[in-house]
């Protein structure tokens, strides 16, 4: 058996998209910028790289973020990698995503980096998924 956990802390790139499945269950997705520090080798100075994630939460708990979450927000998340693969008017797609487990609020849009009095821990793993 192998691990599949993955540990990011970004921004949010836009606005988070909530939708419903055919069965009803909620769907919050989301892109997650990650910047990395990386040696420019022409110039030997240290620069930015921007890595982006897409990400998706499942039930009530998408709908407690979907209130929550906007552009420009600092979160960190904790998860796991999930692969689909699937074909499109004879095109086979493929998307690797992070399904979030949990998620903490490190600053809200537009508060230039100081995180809010009450950005607590939102645990996604409590039976209710209401803990957000």
């Amino acid at each position: 058996m192998g691990i599949n956990k993955v540990f990011l802390s970004g921004n949010l790139t836009r606005d988070p998209e909530l939708r419903a499945t055919a069965s009803g269950t909620q769907v919050l997705e989301f892109r997650l910028a990650v910047n990395e520090r990386v040696r420019n080798q022409q110039t030997d100075a240290w620069e930015d790289r921007a890595n982006f994630f897409s990400c998706i939460v499942f039930g009530r708990r998408a709908e407690a973020l979907a209130r929550r979450l906007a552009k420009g927000a600092k979160v960190s998340i904790e998860g796991s990698l999930r692969y689909s693969a699937w074909e499109r008017d004879g095109v086979k797609r493929s998307k690797v995503e992070v399904v979030v487990d949990e998620l903490e609020f490190m600053s809200s849009a537009g508060s230039n980096g100081q995180a809010p009095m009450d950005a607590p821990t939102c645990a996604l793993t409590g039976p209710d998924g209401d803990s957000c």
